[in-house]
């Protein structure tokens, strides 16, 4: 594959729907990036809200920014990963980087992206934007994701090993080398993937791309969902894909991390019960200073934190039973 040069032509690529709330925000930002050589596109997929106005609105403010009110997605298609390929049709650039509509981004946020893609010559490379949690409800469910992630796997082994087992992506910041990109399509390839982002990064792994997935600073952040209820609704849609798309791997591991501190003291007394809950700090710990959060907070809440994982869980396992996840008003459980 051919190498990307310096200071590359970058398309932001941003699939939308429904997303007045914060679709301004973005645009806002993105037209005050000090990184010139871009262009943004907007993909609206059929809004019902004030998405559509907006980005006229921003569009007609800075003309790097262009808007494509899309189609309905062909069958076996999912929304976003319809999005995502139109817009690749349309881009110009020699990298391409796919946001998600409410992340927010910092001035130089491109110019490191752009840094670290081409020092380990990448071809994609991912970042979990920092988590922005401020109701009880999020403070007691966003912090998962991480814990789960970071728990399970060491992240500097995703670039560094050619393992498959090694894969973890989001979907918010996708950057791709646009030669990779075009030879690929991967969002094609994955076109009725649930968790694209996991599928697309396993891919590059099977193709021998170097690809890295990185934790997000102050210059890219999120917050990815208001509310309880949005985030148990958001993760319990991929939920099994943390887990290699296993329900038994799944279950298993919140059973274990449920009873496994009685089995050690019932069976083996305080001293090892009192190691494994040191063990469970120090991860915590870990987890929550890796993803610039409170470590207080997830200390405190840890144990309303796993019993959300674990309805999380069990809705999972109920959506599957059903055949259907509703997502922005369309059923993303295909058969």
């Amino acid at each position: 594959m051919t190498s990307i040069v310096k200071a590359p032509n970058v398309s932001i690529l941003i699939p939308a729907r429904d997303e007045e709330e914060n679709i301004g925000n973005l645009l806002e930002q993105l037209s005050k990036l000090k990184y010139r050589r871009l262009e943004i596109i907007v993909y609206n997929d059929h809004s019902s809200d004030k998405t559509e106005s907006i980005i006229q609105h921003w569009a007609k403010r800075n003309p790097i920014i262009k808007i494509i009110n899309g189609q309905q997605p062909p069958y076996g298609w999912l929304g976003k990963n319809y999005a995502c390929h139109q817009l690749s049709k349309a881009a110009t650039g020699e990298v391409f980087l796919f946001l998600d509509a409410d992340v927010s981004v910092k001035q130089d946020f491109i110019e490191r992206s752009i840094s670290h893609f081409l020092k380990y010559d990448l071809h994609l490379l991912s970042i979990f934007p920092k988590q922005i949690v401020r109701s009880f409800g999020e403070k007691v469910s966003v912090p998962l994701m991480n814990w789960i992630l970071l728990s399970l796997l060491p992240l500097s082994l995703i670039r560094k090993s050619k393992n498959e087992a090694f894969s973890a992506a989001n979907g918010q910041f996708m950057m791709f080398n646009a030669t990779t990109y075009k030879t690929l399509y991967p969002h094609e390839k994955c076109k009725s993937d649930r968790v694209e982002d996991m599928a697309i990064i396993k891919l590059f792994k099977q193709e021998n791309l170097a690809s890295d997935t990185r934790l997000g600073d102050n210059d890219i952040s999120c917050r990815m969902y208001v509310g309880l209820d949005a985030a148990v609704e958001g993760f319990t849609k991929n939920v099994f894909q943390f887990f290699g798309n296993s329900k038994l791997a799944t279950i298993s591991f919140g059973l274990i991390t449920t009873i496994a501190p009685f089995i050690l003291y019932f069976n083996m007394g305080l001293w090892w019960f009192t190691a494994y809950i040191a063990g469970i700090i120090l991860i915590r710990i870990f987890v929550s200073l890796a993803s610039q959060q409170s470590v207080v907070q997830n200390l405190i809440l840890a144990f309303p934190q796993h019993l959300v994982f674990l309805m999380i869980i069990g809705k999972g396992l109920i959506n599957s039973k059903r055949k259907k996840i509703l997502w922005k008003g369309r059923n993303i459980l295909q058969a």
